[in-house]
Order: structure tokens, then C-alpha cells, then sequence
């Protein structure tokens, strides 16, 4: 793999880190500002819904660049969200400079998918992908935990500002090892929209929003669920998201490499196996060994479909891949933003702490049968654009045959 590949997974690591923090910090934030847990998952909401909106918007602005430069600029709107965030007098602000950081999410992964993509052979795509993924992953593992650590011993803010100390290492890591490559010639927006005309690029995003969306129906509420219905103290949650990180490291590395070879048959394995665990997650978050397995089993399951929902879309949407793929990447957040004001709205019902993983549970089956769905409208398809020779007089299609 190239070295440049690294350098992506470096600003990835910062972007998952500051994505993935605040989950748990959610109640340090909440009772710094004086408002509910629930309220507080507006910053989890709004952090996905500007991923949504940025994905699309900067990626069109970053036509005009080289995809290097683009990336730069991104990782600098990262820092001065982070900052916004870190610096925060009341909760308004701090939403403010969580949506600014996420402006940047959505089109550095959907650029970094497609610069990732194009420097290696075709039949490594997948694996590249993924190992760009890595960094988000390992962030999960390392960057969550240790923020979440700190946050809750020196304070939640001092989180924010390593975050975005992060954020200007990954902005090195692209000027140093990502390749200067020339402006894309050519590139139409009405080109790039043409993707979206393809069912099966809407198919594959659909599934991207609920199967994600299960996995974060779930883990956005993990630190009350954990402390209040487990019975783990809110120092062990830290651990808890490490064990959360491995599986999504894992999972990645897993559906990077099995997606170039069986990618639909991933999607269906995972997303009806996440179904299950995420239902199974109401029974077991009453046990702590058991939710901790649980735990480590969502992270994996999840981050299994990441990379071949990417590289389908990437396949399907060939020819004009670079706002699909950021697109894509605003529809795993669009997944985030719905499950998490799912799941705030039955905790406020007085369902408890562990009726989202209900939500996520019906999400994830509703992805997998969109799979079945987009599979088969494919095998459709397929059959009825086969040769028309077996159909001609015998003489013209032997002559098809010769041709």
C-alpha cells in the first residue's frame, strides 16, 4: 500500500476521534451547560447533519482544486471547528463549532476514498479504502478512549483542544505524503449529478444511512446505558470504548478484505447479524460481561460494511465517483443524525436507556433488506441485457458468434 495512504489515515484518526468523543463526554458537556442528556445528543445529531450538508458542498467547491489542496483546506475547517468547540461560553457555540469541524468530514472521506482508490491496482480498491478507514477505527481505540479520559479528569474542553492539535498534524501528514496530483479536467457538475440518476447508487446510500445508523442508535447513548443499566462506573466507559474501537478495527480490516471478492454477500452477513446483536443489546446491556461482548460485536458488525458500501458506490456510480463518495460519506451521518434523535426521543418517552438499540435493531434489518432488494433488481438487470444472439435465426447468430 502507499505511503500516502497514511497520511489519509492520520486525518482520518483526528476526524474519528472528535466524532466519537463526545459520546462519552455526553454527561460532562450536559451538565456543564445545564441542559439534558437528550439535548446534549444534538451535539452527536448536529455533528452528523453537517457531515450531510458539508459532504456535497465541499466537495463541489473542491473541484476547482487539486483534491491535495482540497484536502488541506479541509483539515484546516477541522481545526478551527475544534477550536470553536474547545472554546465554547454556552451550549449555542459549542453546537456551532461542531458543525463547523463536520463541514470537513463528509469530503475528506469521500475525496481520500477516491485519491485512496486510484493508487492502487483495481482488485485493491477495497483494501485501500479501508485502510484509509483505519484511522477512524483506530481512533475508536486509541484518539475516543483517551478523550474521553481526559475529558473526564482535566475537562471536557481540554479534550477539544488536543483534538484539534490532531487535526494540525493530520493537515502535515497531507502537505508531506499525499502526491500532488493535477486538477481534474472536464469535471461537470451535471456529470457528477448523473450518478445520482442510478438506482443502485441510491440503493447502496439507503442502506449506508440505516445499517450505520443502527450501530449509532445504539453507541450514542452508551455512557448512561452503561453506568445506569450495567452498573459500570463512568471511569469504565473509557475501556468500554476501546473495546467498541477494536471491533470497528477488526470489522474494517475484514470487509476490506472480503468486499473485492464477495461484496454483497458482506452486506448480508453483517447487516442481519447487526439486527440480531443490536436486538440482543436490550437483554444483555443488564450484565456487564455480556455488554461488554456486545459492545466489541457492534463495533465489528458495523464498520464490516463500511467498505464495501463505499466501494459499491464508487463502482456504481463509476465515471463520476467523487460526489458520490462524499455523498456517501454525508449518508453514514445522516444515519448517525436519525438514529440519534430516534434514540433521544424514546429515552425521553420514559422507554429507558436501552430502547434505542430497538431502533437500531429495526434499522439494521431495514438495510439488509434493501440489500436483498439491490441485489436482485442487479441479477434483474443483468439478465435482461444479455447477448440477444441465442434469440436470432440460427445463421446470424453464428455470425454474432464469429464476430
Amino acid at each position: 500500500m502507499p505511503l500516502a495512504l497514511l497520511a489519509l489515515a492520520i486525518g482520518a484518526f483526528g476526524i474519528g476521534t472528535t466524532e466519537f468523543v463526545i459520546m462519552g463526554l455526553l454527561p460532562e458537556v450536559a451538565a456543564d451547560f445545564q441542559v439534558s442528556i437528550p439535548a446534549a445528543g444534538f451535539l452527536v445529531t448536529g455533528y452528523a447533519l453537517g457531515v450531510v450538508l458539508g459532504a456535497p458542498l465541499m466537495t463541489v467547491l473542491g473541484t476547482r482544486v487539486t483534491r491535495k489542496r482540497m484536502l488541506m483546506i479541509l483539515m484546516g475547517l477541522f481545526v478551527i471547528g475544534n477550536v470553536v468547540s474547545a472554546t465554547a461560553p454556552v451550549f449555542g457555540v459549542m453546537l456551532a463549532g461542531r458543525v463547523i469541524a463536520s463541514l470537513a468530514h463528509g469530503a475528506f472521506f469521500g475525496i481520500g476514498a477516491v485519491v485512496a482508490a486510484d493508487l492502487v491496482a483495481p482488485h485493491k480498491k477495497a483494501g485501500a479504502i479501508a485502510m484509509m478507514f483505519t484511522g477512524l477505527t483506530v481512533a475508536n481505540v486509541v484518539g475516543v478512549p483517551l478523550g474521553t479520559y481526559i475529558g473526564q479528569t482535566a475537562g471536557w474542553r481540554t479534550t477539544f483542544f488536543l483534538v484539534a492539535a490532531l487535526g494540525v498534524i493530520g493537515l502535515l501528514g497531507v502537505a508531506k505524503l499525499v502526491p500532488e496530483q493535477p486538477r481534474a479536467e472536464g469535471v461537470r457538475l451535471r456529470h457528477e449529478l448523473a450518478a445520482f440518476r442510478n438506482v443502485q447508487v441510491l440503493l447502496a446510500m439507503a442502506m449506508t444511512v440505516l445499517g450505520f445508523g443502527g450501530v449509532f442508535a445504539a453507541i450514542t447513548y452508551i455512557t448512561p446505558m452503561m453506568t445506569e443499566t450495567a452498573g459500570y462506573s463512568a471511569s469504565s466507559v473509557t475501556w468500554l470504548l476501546v473495546l467498541f474501537g477494536l471491533g470497528m478495527v477488526g470489522g474494517n480490516l475484514l470487509g476490506g478484505k472480503f468486499a473485492d471478492r464477495h461484496l454483497m454477500p458482506l452486506l448480508y452477513v453483517s447487516l442481519g447479524a447487526l439486527a440480531v446483536v443490536l436486538s440482543l443489546f436490550t437483554l444483555t446491556a443488564h450484565n456487564k460481561i455480556a455488554a461488554a461482548v456486545t459492545i466489541v460485536l457492534i463495533g465489528g458488525l458495523g464498520f464490516a460494511t463500511v467498505p464495501p458500501l463505499q466501494k459499491r458506490v464508487l463502482d456504481q456510480a463509476a465515471g463520476a465517483p467523487t460526489l458520490a463518495s462524499a455523498v456517501n460519506i454525508g449518508a453514514f451521518n445522516l444515519g448517525n443524525a436519525l438514529s440519534a434523535w430516534l434514540g433521544g426521543i424514546v429515552i425521553a418517552a420514559g422507554l429507558g436507556y436501552t430502547a434505542p438499540n430497538w431502533v437500531g435493531a429495526v434499522l439494521a434489518a431495514s438495510a439488509l433488506v434493501l440489500a436483498v432488494v439491490s441485489s436482485r433488481l442487479e441479477r434483474r438487470t443483468a439478465t435482461r441485457s444479455r447477448p440477444v444472439a441465442a434469440h436470432l435465426p440460427e445463421p446470424a447468430a453464428a455470425t454474432a458468434a464469429r464476430r
